[in-house]
Order: structure tokens, then sequence, then C-alpha cells
């Protein structure tokens, strides 16, 4: 599965005082996708931390096209870029309802083991679905 997405409605909480969703928010609509690209792999993060792995962002990057506004709905396409040895690679695209792409992002996670805090490989059950 290459890439996976859902759709997201703008919180007014989600908003500056011009009715635009603020940037740190792009972040976590990322995050959302992440956690939903897996979820429809079959794998949840729950899972993933429960087997001692957790997966840290270590490269973030947004490119703002057009704004998002209050009462948006969004949909946040989540793409695998690229997956080798510990890092997992994302690119985003966000959507409005017109179809016009708002924005682009890019995200490298590192599988760490939550015990020593080091990177390590992908759990067997995970390259196994991606084929690593």
């Amino acid at each position: 599965m290459n890439y996976h997405q859902f759709n997201v409605r703008v919180r007014y909480a989600e908003t500056d005082q011009m009715g635009v969703v603020y940037h740190g928010n792009y972040a976590e609509y990322f995050e959302m996708g992440r956690v939903e690209w897996l979820r429809n792999l079959g794998v949840s993060y729950k899972s993933l931390e429960d087997g001692g792995i957790m997966l840290p962002v270590v490269s973030l990057t947004m490119n703002y096209k057009k704004p998002a506004r209050y009462d948006d709905l969004l949909t946040v396409r989540t793409i695998l870029k690229k997956h080798e040895g510990v890092k997992i690679e994302f690119d985003y695209e966000i959507y409005n309802e017109k179809q016009e792409l708002l924005t682009t992002g890019y995200s490298m996670l590192v599988f760490v083991d939550m015990k020593t805090g080091r990177p390590t490989a992908p759990p067997q059950y995970l390259k196994e679905k991606l084929n690593f």
C-alpha cells in the first residue's frame, strides 16, 4: 500500500484570528495521516509502542500553497515515500473540498528501541507488510 487518505474538518480552535489554520496544526494533520496509514495497513502506533518501538520524527518540512480555513473539509493524503534500514519516509498532500492542493509536506521517522533509546530495525511483522 503506497498511500492512504482520510478527511478531517478544520475546527475553530485550529485557526488564528484570521480564520486560517495555524501553521503548527499541519504537523498534527500529518501525524493523523501516519497513524491512519499504519492503521489501514493493520498496525497501530499503540501496538508498536507496546512492542517496545517508538517512531520519533527526525525531519519535517511543510510547504504552504493556499490557506485552509475554519470549517473546511480537508483530505489528508499520506504517501509512503521510502523505507530502508531504521528509517521510514512519508510525503503528504492536503486538499480542500474543491480538490485544490493547499499544503505539501515530508517527514522522516526512525524506529527506536524504547529501552535503549537507540535506532533499531522495524519489527518483523511490519517488515513483511512493507516488504522491507
